[in-house]
């Protein structure tokens, strides 16, 4: 199974992003569990849950490099495309993480 995390300010802008993301994901055939957090919990998240791809919203990119250093380093982090995000496209978001995860393991 797929673990794709989103975070975002408050982990709430986020939720219909989840939601449309979970709907392509059911349409591609894929397993995955997607859900989102605040920035503020996603290092306690993370911690009980481990990720395979975290994606963070547009307003909190300024985090980008403090929460690749969080991680470790060990999983894809990106920013979520801002004009994605603005339409809450899950299927293209979802495709970015695939996308990610796939770069990764090159």
């Amino acid at each position: 199974m797929l673990k794709i995390m989103l975070a975002c300010s408050a982990g709430m802008s986020t939720s219909l992003l989840v939601t449309r993301m979970e709907k392509a994901a059911a349409e591609k055939g894929l397993e995955c569990k997607i859900w989102a957090v605040s920035e503020s919990a996603l290092l306690a998240e993370y911690t009980a849950d481990p990720c395979d791809v975290l994606l963070i919203g547009p307003q909190v990119r300024f985090r980008l490099n403090g929460i690749k250093e969080q991680v470790k380093n060990a999983i894809p982090v990106d920013v979520i495309d801002m004009r994605l995000y603005g339409m809450m496209d899950g299927a293209k978001v979802l495709d970015q993480a695939l996308k990610m995860l796939d770069d990764w393991k090159k």
